[in-house]
């Protein structure tokens, strides 16, 4: 998983274009957020007026003027009552929108990225990535812009009228708030830090959690719940740790801040009872002041409280930021065409692979032609490269030297969806999704029938066991089909493929994890639906492929024996070996 770390202004610039659909949103909720701040403002002023008239000459405040000033702050806080709805509702379904805008283009880019990227990467991190911390985004989005709106015009106004009173009183009051600003902000960065540790531990103690639990009947089988407690305990414990020091940092953070009230509320008090002694200030203009200077002081808390869920936002936009830049390493070359109807003649011209992450090379110069229509079986050691070999054509990976052809053509002329479309995989480890059998095969051909997807499973051999299921094709499989056995599963996966129906179909070991009775059963599934369609078969069961148009001996060393069952059984090379091997063991 990628750990680049973005600065505050970078993180800024990125989020900043996703409140563009929502602009008269936002326009709207800071308008009002200054009307609220007006509206806050002005009972200072108010309270000036009546104090200093009352001092001067009481009975030039009259019951009209007093009601007057009454009527004024009523509207004023009914306006405000009005504004506040607006910011609590409006404002938190921006920021609602703005997160699922956010997940959408999240998960996007996910889908686009390569098998290298989630062979380096935790499911546990990516999960939460795009959930717990774009959760944050949502007050974020409201509040950032809202909040530092508001302590601006504060700000700004309250100086404004400040120095409008006592100039030298303002000045000494607001030398405090760049101190207090450089001081907070130190401690802001460490507080984000310790909020990125905490997020990528969260990830870490998830991704411990699902693999444990993904692997229940493995612990169980071995009585390893204690040592997966022990493991889970560490994690947690670190967890606890980071989070300590977050709060640590975040206490002497709120207490910096306080110190700076009690200095700011120190300076009124004092400086400007000495003004008042020396008739340079009024006894409502100091009213004024201590209003006011509460109100900033309110202000800078309302920051201060926000600053944990700022720092919380900026690191969910930076563990979001770090999934949307990872590198997406196979795309459609520009100007990529649609593949139709294609034969299936496949050829590997000069091919080298190596791992892009650790650059381990799998093979060097490899030449192969597969005719349309022939059905070639791949066997060898393992750790040959048969599975990368297959892996190649619907380009999981890309090759590093030389090039792949279809019907003559560079497999990355084609556009990747048209590619991977005409191509059809059924695997040793059997991927069902979570929901029932109807929709694990119609996942083959979205929007498919019920009776094409019925058709396909009475291909595969599949429809007699399904109609035999509690709910027939309603049955729920059960979180990666463990309802189903291997069997059964194997079967749906290949009646799958069979919805699909594509002219180039890859077998990846597709029954070396069955009984006897269900390799038979799928084995019959399986010839039945290669028959006319361009085949690579990869097998440790060298049984199931003696039918085989031709066999190919892969190795480190690449092709080293090629040729039918016949054929590399007189030859007595490598190929003989495997296969005696395998009857001795039977």
């Amino acid at each position: 998983m990628d750990t680049k770390q973005y600065t505050t202004g970078e993180l800024f610039k990125r989020f900043a274009p996703y409140f563009k659909k929502y602009k008269r949103t936002l326009m709207l909720d800071l308008f009002c957020a200054a009307l609220t701040t007006v509206c806050e403002l002005v009972l200072p002023l108010i309270m000036r007026y009546i104090t200093n008239e009352g001092i001067r000459d009481l009975s030039a405040l009259s019951v009209k003027t007093i009601g007057g000033l009454g009527l004024l702050y009523l509207g004023l806080r009914i306006m405000d009552c009005i504004a506040s709805y607006y910011m609590a509702d409006m404002g938190h379904v921006m920021g609602a929108k703005i997160e699922t805008d956010m997940r959408r283009d999240a998960y996007s880019h996910l889908q686009k990225l390569s098998n290298t990227y989630y062979n380096n990467t935790k499911v546990g991190q990516i999960m939460g990535r795009i959930t717990n911390d774009l959760f944050d985004v949502t007050e974020f989005a409201h509040h950032c812009p809202e909040e530092f709106f508001i302590a601006g015009v504060k700000t700004v106004l309250s100086f404004v009228i400040l120095a409008g009173i006592n100039f030298p009183l303002t000045l000494i009051i607001f030398l405090c708030v760049p101190i207090m600003t450089v001081v907070c902000m130190i401690l802001n960065f460490r507080v984000r830090g310790a909020f990125r540790k905490q997020r990528n531990q969260i990830g870490e103690l998830n991704a411990r959690i699902e693999d444990s639990l993904l692997g229940h009947k493995v612990v169980k089988a071995f009585t390893n719940e204690e040592m997966e407690n022990t493991k889970f305990e560490k994690d947690n414990g670190k967890f606890l740790d980071i989070k300590k020091l977050t709060y640590r940092y975040m206490a002497a953070f709120q207490t910096t801040v306080k110190m700076f009230d009690g200095i700011m509320y120190l300076l009124v008090l004092v400086a400007g009872g000495m003004f008042m002694i020396w008739g340079m200030i009024e006894p409502g203009d100091l009213v004024a002041y201590m209003l006011y200077v509460t109100t900033l002081i309110a202000t800078i808390r309302r920051i201060i409280e926000f600053a944990e869920q700022f720092q919380r936002g900026m690191t969910g936009i930076e563990r979001f930021l770090q999934i949307v830049d990872a590198d997406i390493e196979i795309f459609d070359e520009p100007g990529a065409v649609e593949l139709q109807d294609p034969k299936g003649e496949i050829t590997f011209e000069d091919v080298s692979f190596e791992y892009p992450d650790d650059h381990n090379r799998v093979f060097s110069h490899l030449n192969l032609r597969v005719r349309a229509g022939e059905k070639v079986a791949i066997v060898g050691p393992s750790g040959g490269g048969k599975t990368t070999l297959c892996n190649l054509i619907p380009r999981f990976y890309d090759v590093s030297e030389g090039r792949i052809t279809l019907d003559g053509e560079d497999i990355k002329h084609f556009t990747l969806k048209s590619l991977r479309r005409n191509i059809g995989i059924v695997q040793q480890d059997v991927y069902l999704f979570s929901g029932t059998v109807f929709e694990n095969i119609a996942y083959g051909r979205p929007g498919a029938g019920r009776e094409d997807v019925m058709e396909a499973a009475l291909l595969a051999g599949a429809h007699e066991f399904i109609m035999g299921l509690k709910d027939g094709y309603d049955t729920y499989v059960g979180e990666r089909g463990v309802k189903l056995s291997g069997g059964q599963k194997q079967r749906i996966s290949i009646a799958r493929v069979f919805l699909k129906n594509p002219p180039v179909l890859i077998l990846d070991e597709a029954t070396s994890a069955l009984d006897n009775e269900s390799e038979f059963e799928v084995a019959q599934s399986l010839s039945k639906l290669s028959e006319g369609r361009t085949t690579l078969t990869i097998a440790h069961r060298l049984s199931s492929i003696r039918n085989s148009d031709r066999i190919l001996v892969l190795t480190e060393e690449g092709i080293v024996e090629e040729g039918n069952h016949d054929e590399l059984i007189a030859v007595k090379g490598l190929y003989y070996h495997f296969y005696e091997t395998a009857n001795a063991l039977k």
